[in-house]
């Protein structure tokens, strides 16, 4: 069967292994019929949008942040492009430090038909979205009072209200102070969680010590620490071996973000649970929402809440 796409295309398109699509085509056996018909209906399907011409949609994706986060997103998004629908959507990506609202003047003189917003909530920011005329997704991070059309991403105080509930269970009635520790390289949404795991730490156990700062000088001086918060992302392999190096244990550690180093640690079982939400999933209702913007994809555009997933050592994702 001649056709004019790339291994890499077809087996996007069908979900399938670049092997098991070069088997098919190059007729080496040892593949069911039914998967065979999957790879020849994926060359179709992709036939019929090249015939189609999909319209390209030109979109910015604006995330201020560390290179360990803005990482993460990159890949996320780009992991999703290969199947959203009726449109190809091209995204220019403008991460570091510089500053938001300079970067939105700059995007409203362009042909973008859409912006995902990482941005603090400050008034020069919401003023600046208010000023754009192509549809803006807030991600993680809400600009409520801007002119945005839809938030995405996890409530971050409930977040860390989930973390307290869990460190609280799980010690019960055991005497011991728990430390709260701060990301060096901290995202938007880590202050909320820090706060939300304060109020309800508080009012689940107002004589329970909640003790914040440096892991080690924390260790040293407070030998009954029992658990451990980390709010933000990454960190989390130096407060294990700041325990080590004091010859300590604590019963509970719940992480947030499940991040490599997190995830090696959750299947070493140094952590009790990591609360993870589905970025990738984020970002496709954020492409989706500028779409349905945009004219280009029936449905209604609103605001989605992503739920808080509690991996354990137990029901990790596959490496």
């Amino acid at each position: 069967m001649k056709h004019p796409h790339r291994i890499r295309e077809i087996a996007r398109q069908a979900g399938l292994s670049e092997a098991t699509v070069d088997r098919v085509l190059h007729l080496r056996g040892g593949v069911r019929e039914s998967t065979a018909r999957e790879v020849h209906q994926a060359i179709a399907a992709l036939g019929q949008e090249q015939a189609g011409a999909r319209s390209a949609y030109p979109i910015d994706v604006v995330f201020p942040g560390p290179p360990r986060l803005t990482t993460v997103v990159r890949q996320a998004l780009e992991a999703e492009l290969p199947d959203l629908r009726p449109a190809v959507l091209k995204p220019r990506f403008h991460f570091g430090d510089a500053d938001p609202v300079a970067v939105l003047e700059r995007i409203g003189r362009s042909h973008s038909r859409g912006v995902i917003l990482n941005a603090a909530d400050r008034p020069e920011v919401v003023e600046a979205v208010g000023r754009l005329t192509m549809p803006v997704v807030t991600l993680g991070a809400d600009l409520p009072a801007s002119g945005r059309v839809a938030y995405v991403g996890i409530d971050h105080a409930d977040a860390g209200a989930t973390a307290a509930y869990l460190v609280e269970r799980w010690l019960a009635e055991r005497a011991g102070d728990v430390l709260l520790v701060r990301g060096a390289e901290p995202d938007r949404g880590e202050p909320d969680r820090a706060a939300g795991f304060r109020a309800e730490m508080a009012a689940r156990a107002p004589n329970r010590r909640l003790l914040e700062g440096d892991a080690r000088a924390i260790l040293a001086d407070n030998p009954s620490v029992r658990a451990v918060y980390a709010p933000a992302i990454g960190g989390t392999t130096a407060v294990v071996d700041a325990f080590a190096a004091e010859r300590r244990n604590y019963d509970v550690f719940v992480a947030h973000g499940l991040d490599a180093e997190n995830a090696g640690l959750l299947r070493g079982h140094r952590l009790s649970a990591v609360l993870h939400h589905d970025l990738r999933a984020d970002l496709r209702h954020a492409c989706l929402t500028i779409l349905r913007a945009q004219g280009a994809l029936a449905g209604p555009i609103r605001s989605r809440r992503s739920s808080i997933q509690m991996i354990t050592p137990f029901n990790p994702p596959e490496a």
